[in-house]
């Protein structure tokens, strides 16, 4: 891919998760539907095999129970090290099991808990991001997965709150330490905000600051290597943690990595490379299914994140949308016009972006911050996602 010089970083500051070093210290986050084990290899390619590239989200009640969907989900490429699994979950023993599930059937290195999905599926069963506003249940999730995990190092991803309100990252924060969490991610979003409006930088720089102990990871607008930078230097942050920067540019960790370790070195595809890329990466799904349709198919929602900023036209975007094999893909961008550059502004945004939604809870869930009352049995969702 052709390159664009850019400012030489400052050194990476060291980040270790229990006994894996991260160098440099960037972690894909997990998302639902995408970071799947053909996303991740991509990425993984592009940084040379450098970073934490975390699963999608596993429910715990899903993965004890066998689901057969989650057991794909869990699938790592035997290149994968370490192996990084997020679970989510409402209730401690459930999500006891699962960890030490994972522990007796090695089927991961590293556990992250999510405490941080807003969307509604997932808030008004009281988990995600409504979950560490019931600071006695967060502990105790926290308690049984450390309790678990035995020599697996137990980290959490989180948002600032429920809203402005509600906010909870600083006591989520201190429980997670008292608990023994290794690490903590912070988007700094509350869930009402889900994606819209800006980031909020300052209160990832507040949580390293009330938690020195353990590493301190920020999450929210990285949208180029340069963001990533500016992040770990404006809040004193120990990493970065990125998700919708990345969709439709797996190379963005190429660009993260030369970043880190002082490079000017930055990808910028013409769009016959991003081309070759879609085709690869529809045919890793396809692999990875068992299923070539099946995986063109699952490709499709990358489409439009992958032409950002391109010039192709709505009728050539709809046809794309449509196609069911890799050789009808191969076809269909065999029709662009493929010398174009890497179109300015396409390194801006991507992604969801609505904001100011109001919080699906449970009944009586903000009554008592403390009260675990309003769990109920069937709070563990039985699909995995979201």
């Amino acid at each position: 891919m052709t390159t664009l010089a850019q400012t030489a970083a400052p050194a990476a500051p060291a980040l270790s998760i229990g006994p894996y070093a991260v160098q440099p210290p960037v972690v894909l986050a997990p998302m639902a539907g995408i970071t799947n084990a053909p996303f991740r290899t991509l990425c993984r390619e592009f940084s040379g095999g450098k970073g934490l590239f975390v699963s999608e989200m596993i429910t715990t009640r899903a993965l004890v129970e066998r689901n057969e969907k989650t057991m794909q989900l869990i699938h790592f490429d035997a290149s994968e090290t370490p192996r990084s699994i997020q679970l989510y979950g409402v209730d401690p023993v459930t999500v006891g099991k699962a960890v030490r599930m994972i522990v007796d059937e090695d089927l991961a290195d590293h556990i992250d808990l999510n405490f941080g999905c807003p969307v509604p599926k997932v808030t008004r069963k009281g988990g995600g991001s409504a979950l560490p506003y019931k600071r006695n249940l967060l502990r105790a999730i926290l308690n049984e997965a450390v309790g678990n995990a035995g020599d697996l190092p137990v980290t959490m991803k989180m948002r600032k709150g429920i809203d402005d309100d509600h906010i909870t990252y600083l006591d989520a924060g201190r429980i997670a330490v008292d608990e023994g969490v290794t690490a903590i991610a912070l988007h700094g979003r509350t869930a009402a905000q889900h994606y819209g409006g800006t980031a909020d930088w300052e209160a990832i720089a507040r949580l390293k600051e009330h938690v020195p102990e353990i590493p301190v990871l920020g999450n929210g607008d990285i949208w180029s290597a340069g963001d990533a930078l500016r992040m770990v230097r404006e809040t004193g942050c120990d990493g970065v943690v990125v998700g919708r920067g990345c969709l439709g540019r797996p190379w963005l960790f190429g660009d993260l990595v030369a970043a880190f370790e002082g490079g000017d070195a930055f990808a910028r595809p013409s769009l016959r490379e991003v081309a070759e890329v879609m085709v690869r990466h529809a045919r890793l799904l396809g692999e990875w299914i068992g299923d070539e349709s099946r995986g063109v198919i699952d490709f499709r929602k990358h489409v439009a994140w992958y032409l950002k900023g391109f010039a192709v036209g709505s009728e050539m975007r709809k046809r794309l949308a449509v196609t069911s094999s890799l050789d009808e893909l191969r076809a269909q961008l065999g029709g662009l016009e493929l010398d174009q550059p890497w179109p300015a502004g396409a390194d801006g945004p991507r992604g969801r972006t609505s904001g100011n939604n109001r919080v699906v809870l449970p009944d009586g869930w903000l009554k008592d911050p403390y009260d675990c009352a309003g769990v109920s049995e069937d709070a563990e969702l039985d699909t995995s996602g979201g």
